[in-house]
């Protein structure tokens, strides 16, 4: 994919949301500078196991088509090299602490004074002002920003969802912010500050749990499998197992009752339409659940899916991916490496049916130190970081 061919972006971020956004950037053709600290590099360098080889498979996930190299930003050599990046970027992508770039002089302020027309994003925890001080972590923005609230069983503890959705978020928001910013640059010749923040990513990703506290007040609680607003929708016990049920219209729910032969609980007063589900929720579970465990979870499936009603078994993510290759769909990619292929996941776009290939692993620390400080004229920053 060449979409972004000939961008430049000066990647100062590390662990997950920011080099998550310039993984994306990188898949459409960006030129991606990595800048790590000298012998230590991206945090997430360490973050392990599992490993593959000596490098961590964290480290792998957000890491390609990016070239790396290290410089040393309390250094006068590396910073004047970090400020010649910045000259010759398009975009500049940063999420340390709010201030952090300031005072190293690489600022959004001084960025621009650099190169008007860079793209410049900084993805922060809880915004630059008054949360500006607290660091952000994925984890602790779940549970601050109510995620957690309205995950896990009813009488349960709250849980954190099982991968570090938030800075995903945040990812994708910063994505779409740089995005833009090069659309808008490309018509006015003016770069622009993008600013994303874990909670704000949080807090506008709610959908129907946030509307129904900002619209109506209501502060929703934890279901576990169930859906506030709709019935049925939600996870079933099968005569050996477990199917996902998820019935968003009425007719949906009479040819659910229909294909387990109980046409008369779609009948029934109490269930008519979605409203009256809800409001009866915990006596149609009941009669479901009995009506289900008649079948295997096999017998089960194959009914339902004959009547396009929308179910599914739980699976675990070696059966996740086998049903997408299975389905055409390409969930990896393998790219040759020292040792033999290595695995990558796949980008989940398509364009004119085809997926952005990744043309590098994720690079070692410093791979393109060189390389990189060369073509910036930093003669003495090489010599510096050898």
């Amino acid at each position: 994919m060449h979409s972004l061919s000939g961008v430049v972006v000066a990647d100062f971020s590390r662990v997950l949301s920011g080099p998550t956004a310039t993984m994306f950037l990188a898949d459409l053709g960006a030129d991606v500078i990595k800048i790590e600290r000298p012998g230590v590099g991206d945090d997430t360098r360490a973050w392990g196991p599992p490993f593959l080889g000596e490098d961590s498979t964290y480290f792998l996930s957000t890491n390609r088509n990016k070239r790396s190299a290290e410089l040393d930003l309390t250094d006068a050599e590396g910073i004047e090299a970090a400020r010649e990046l910045v000259r010759r970027a398009d975009v500049l992508v940063e999420n340390f602490r709010p201030g952090t770039m300031d005072r190293l002089g690489l600022g959004y302020q001084d960025a621009r004074r650099l190169n008007p027309r860079l793209v410049y994003c900084s993805i922060s925890g809880f915004g630059s002002g008054a949360g500006a001080s607290r660091p952000g972590y994925d984890f602790v923005v779940q549970a601050m920003g109510g995620l957690m609230s309205v995950t896990g069983e009813p009488d349960g503890d709250p849980m954190k969802v099982g991968v570090a959705l938030v800075d995903m978020l945040a990812g994708l928001h910063a994505t779409i912010g740089i995005l833009a910013s090069l659309r808008e640059r490309d018509q006015t010749g003016k770069g622009r500050h993008v600013e994303v923040n874990l909670l704000s990513s949080l807090i506008s990703s709610l959908a129907n749990q946030g509307s129904a506290f900002a619209a109506a007040g209501v502060v929703p609680q934890r279901l576990g499998n169930a859906h506030p607003s709709i019935a049925p929708y939600e996870l079933f016990e099968t005569a050996d197992g477990q199917v996902a049920v998820a019935c968003g219209t009425d007719r949906q729910f009479v040819q659910l009752c229909r294909a387990v032969d109980q046409s008369a609980i779609a009948e029934d007063p109490r269930f008519i339409t979605n409203r009256d589900r809800v409001e009866h929720r915990t006596e149609l579970r009941e009669m479901l659940t009995a009506a289900f465990s008649r079948f295997s979870t096999a017998q089960l499936l194959s009914c339902l899916e004959e009547t396009g009603v929308p179910v599914g078994p739980v699976n675990d993510l070696a059966e996740a991916f086998n049903l997408a290759t299975a389905l055409g769909l390409e969930p990896i990619q393998y790219v040759k490496g020292a040792n033999g292929p290595v695995a990558q996941l796949s980008s989940p776009l398509r364009f004119d049916g085809e997926v952005p290939a990744v043309q590098e692993l994720p690079p070692r620390l410093g791979e393109h130190t060189e390389e990189v400080l060369r073509w910036l004229g930093q003669s003495q920053a090489v010599e510096a970081n050898r």
